[in-house]
């Protein structure tokens, strides 16, 4: 079958055909490379090009470091690092057929802690989800420093812009894929899923998109402008310049890294709880979405609770056992004392002794399990449920229960591990280091993206609207 053309609003561009009979078209770009004068600057549409654009071949991808887990490979979701290359604002496309017409399209946004991944990790394959008929977009978007860090004379979220402009691209666009611009499902996972929860209490975001799943995510895990901003004298600090735009952008992206490794030492960041004790992020990414600008005018989740996002339909959920993947690997779930998890705890939370108390620590409880099972509540899953309690419109929950056989067991169902599954890319993420291990259960893949896929064509999964625990859909 030839290579087919689809034509954008700067350009045509030439994908290819699968093995699978499937039309992938990778890198194409829906802003302007963020280089220059656009650097810490907001998103403008692509310039024009005249020739068909190739789009046979994975573009690069938002400048970061790789910051492995031990004993795992996590290469099919996180992806293999940075792909310099200054045109990384794309996204790639997997559709059935590019002149098909109003077919339903989902847009992932990947997680990674807001400091690295890719949209075009081997894990997020869209294959299944054309093979069912759908539309199948991943984004890829400004990270970090570049993505979330405000500087006077800069463009506050601009991470979060970065996928409303992917947004406005696809509705602009996507019928020349197949694709129904006003059936548009957003989802995303980890800092994905938080973008997703914060656009869906965005005022910048009705009309483009009508259905969002949020899955290990939530619209709390954001900070005010005093955190943010102290976070910005650190790293300018760092690189010995004042924390502007201007001299920012005079710094090379290879310094910027290394200010941000900088920072994510022990003991490199600054003080980022607010006024009530908390650091939103708990430790995992100093640089989060921030509060007060045209994007997230208000806090998101009070912006929900408010009414904000009322038309569209949402999924919510997360994994039972979330923060085994950061406690089994390194040893710390068996090696942990009492004291070390209220110290850990501490520099998040304003009573750390009184919560890991109340999950059992002092009572025979090994700290280390405590402590996966408060964080588990406090990171994901509390924030999950609010939001869920929280959305004015139709609401499914879900949580992902299978527990992956790796390290004798020991990681559980543990954060990013229900990916493969929606995807039903089982085979992107091979054993014996992958996280699925060795036989991943094919039936729960299946069920999975029927399910998603279901959603983003009817507003509904397949199981009951949430009310309540009785109503959340086990997935396992």
């Amino acid at each position: 079958m030839t290579d087919p053309v689809v034509p954008t609003t700067s350009g045509a561009v030439r994908g290819q055909v699968t093995a699978d009979g499937v039309a992938l078209f990778r890198g194409v770009p829906y802003a302007a490379a963020p280089e220059g004068d656009l650097r810490f600057a907001e998103p403008v549409p692509a310039p024009p090009w005249e020739e068909v654009r190739d789009a046979r071949r994975p573009g690069p991808t938002a400048p970061q470091r790789r910051h492995d887990v031990p004993g795992l490979d996590l290469t099919p979701l996180a992806g293999t690092g940075w792909r310099p290359g200054p045109e990384y604002l794309t996204v790639d496309v997997w559709t059935p057929q590019p002149g098909a017409a109003a077919l339903p399209v989902l847009v992932f946004v990947h997680g990674g802690s807001f400091l690295g991944g890719t949209g075009s990790a081997a894990a997020y394959d869209g294959t299944a989800f054309a093979r069912a008929g759908a539309v199948l977009v991943t984004v890829q978007y400004r990270l970090g420093i570049d993505g979330f860090l405000p500087l006077d004379g800069g463009t506050t979220n601009l991470g979060l812009r970065d996928q409303l402009a992917a947004l406005r691209w696809v509705r602009e666009n996507i019928a020349g894929f197949g694709g129904d611009p006003a059936n548009v499902t957003l989802f995303g996972a980890a800092s994905g899923a938080v973008s997703v929860a914060c656009l869906l209490g965005s005022p910048l975001s009705p009309g483009l998109f009508r259905c969002a799943i949020v899955q290990s995510g939530h619209p709390d895990m954001v900070r005010d402008g005093v955190q943010a901003r102290r976070l910005a004298r650190v790293v300018a600090d760092e690189l010995k310049v004042e924390p502007t735009a201007e001299a920012f952008r005079k710094v090379s992206t290879e310094q910027l890294l290394d200010a941000q490794d900088a920072v994510l030492r022990p003991g490199g960041a600054p003080d980022l709880r607010d006024a009530l004790g908390y650091d939103r992020g708990y430790g995992l990414s100093p640089f989060l979405p921030v509060i007060g600008d045209d994007v997230l005018p208000h806090h998101p989740a009070k912006a929900i609770r408010a009414g904000a996002g009322r038309d569209v339909d949402l999924i919510a959920g997360s994994c039972s056992e979330e923060m085994r993947l950061y406690l089994v690997p390194t040893g710390a779930l068996e090696a942990v004392t009492d004291d070390q998890a209220i110290a850990s705890l501490a520099v998040s939370h304003p009573d750390p002794a009184g919560v890991l108390h109340a999950y059992g620590l002092g009572s025979g409880a090994p700290a280390g399990q405590v402590l996966v099972d408060a964080l588990t509540d406090l990171v994901f899953r509390d924030g999950v449920r609010d939001l869920a309690d929280n959305h004015t419109g139709r609401t499914f929950r879900y949580e992902f229960e299978w527990g992956s056989p790796l390290l004798d067991g020991r990681l559980g169902a543990c954060h990013g591990l229900e990916l493969p599954f929606v995807f039903d890319a089982l085979a992107a993420v091979p054993g014996p280091r992958g996280l699925l291990g060795e036989n991943p259960p094919q039936e729960l893949a299946t069920e999975l993206n029927t399910a998603w896929h279901r959603f983003a064509t009817t507003g509904s999964p397949g199981w009951p609207e949430y009310a309540g625990e009785d109503t959340v859909f086990h997935a396992y």
